[in-house]
């Protein structure tokens, strides 16, 4: 018993000893396992690691390869927006340089159409001128053609006014001829002074005994109070009534009777008293066309004047003495003042005074005055820049009762 005790005790150590060599065994292969599994965990840890290792890496190569797809899809992107740039640039500068040709041609077309319509505008513009010249023109002309008709008219009115007044004069007005007249006061006196021929021919005592003229002033001074004298020149049509004012603008414009009229009167300078003579007595008159006034004083430069002897004398009437005068000197001289100097301040001046317009005239006329004649002139307008001009002296005079 005591031996299948031991037994059982030996078999219960055995059994517990195998059992803990199975323990240890299964502990060992659970160990080995467990290493194992760890080893094979480790391996797969390790094959993962080398997996995860090798997927990185293939990521990265990935990546990289998507990287420089992406880089090279972005350098084409690039290349190919640059390209597209490029061909939009191109196409840009395609497009403007169409745009530029077509601005060019437009602004060619513009040009061409601006200088058409430049040309048109200067064409319509010269027109319009042309024909606000032409309307500037008739219309000048009109004007003209209105004023000249208006003159015409004028002065062919003042003409018959003037004739009628010369007319109702000479009705109303007798000029006589006297020939019972003395001799200028000391007239042989100044005949000695200057030497005059003694032959009966010479030509002063041919004059001399031509009548002097006599008018009577009453009806005259009635109708103008300016009246102071009357004025006959052989030879021509003066044969009126002279006028003096203390203005010698007045009868240029006003006639005898005191109205306006352009052909105005014959007048005496202001500066001259015709009952105390001057050196120089000047009396004025318009040249009028009609042969009024002193119109036909230009006869006196002709010819057909000249030949006639008898036409160089002057005869003058007035209020208190009738006069003969003798013509020296005819002549047409361009504007000025010398010819009609009234006084002078000694001899000398008047001496050359003498001289000078003796030497302007056309014609000789032997009869030279000296240092104590007295002179008159006859004065008027030959064209608007000359004047017509007659110098007579003095030779005899018939003092009035």
């Amino acid at each position: 018993m005591k031996e299948d005790s031991k037994k059982n005790k030996i078999n219960t150590i055995n059994n517990k000893t195998k059992n803990i060599q199975k323990k240890k065994q299964t502990n060992s292969t659970n160990k080995n396992a467990k290493i194992k599994n760890t080893n094979t965990k480790k391996q797969t840890n390790s094959s993962i690691n080398k997996n995860k290792t090798k997927n990185t890496n293939i990521k990265k190569q990935i990546n990289s390869s998507s990287n420089r797809v992406k880089t090279k899809n972005t350098s084409e992107k690039r290349q190919s927006h640059s390209l597209s740039k490029n061909i939009k640039n191109t196409d840009n500068i395609k497009n403007n340089n169409i745009d530029e040709q077509e601005v060019n041609i437009k602004n060619n077309v513009d040009e061409k159409t601006i200088k058409v319509d430049t040309k048109n505008t200067e064409f319509i513009v010269k027109r319009r001128l042309k024909k606000k010249f032409v309307v500037l023109l008739l219309i000048i002309f009109l004007f003209i053609f209105a004023f000249s008709l208006y003159k015409v008219i004028t002065w062919a009115i003042d003409n018959i006014k003037t004739k009628n007044q010369i007319n109702d004069i000479h009705e109303s007005i007798k000029v006589e001829e006297v020939e019972e007249v003395g001799e200028v006061e000391n007239i042989v006196e100044t005949i000695t002074e200057v030497n005059p021929p003694i032959e009966e021919e010479s030509d002063y005592w041919y004059y001399i005994k031509m009548p002097l003229i006599n008018v009577d002033f009453t009806e005259l001074l009635e109708k103008n109070k300016d009246t102071i004298g009357w004025i006959k020149v052989n030879g021509t049509n003066i044969n009126y009534p002279i006028v003096q004012t203390d203005d010698n603008d007045y009868y240029l414009n006003h006639s005898y009777d005191k109205k306006y009229n352009d052909a105005g009167w014959i007048f005496m300078d202001f500066r001259n008293n015709i009952d105390n003579l001057s050196k120089n007595n000047i009396i004025y008159g318009h040249s009028r066309l009609d042969k009024t006034m002193f119109g036909s004083l230009k006869n006196i430069t002709k010819s057909n004047w000249y030949k006639n002897k008898d036409n160089y004398i002057i005869k003058l009437s007035t209020p208190n003495k009738n006069t003969m005068w003798q013509v020296f000197s005819v002549y047409r001289i361009p504007n000025e003042s010398y010819y009609i100097t009234t006084d002078f301040n000694n001899d000398d001046e008047y001496q050359l005074f003498i001289d000078t317009i003796s030497k302007r005239s056309v014609y000789e006329f032997n009869a030279m005055p000296n240092i104590n004649d007295k002179i008159l002139t006859l004065s008027t307008c030959g064209d608007n820049d000359t004047r017509v001009v007659m110098h007579a002296k003095l030779i005899k005079e018939s003092v009035r009762n």
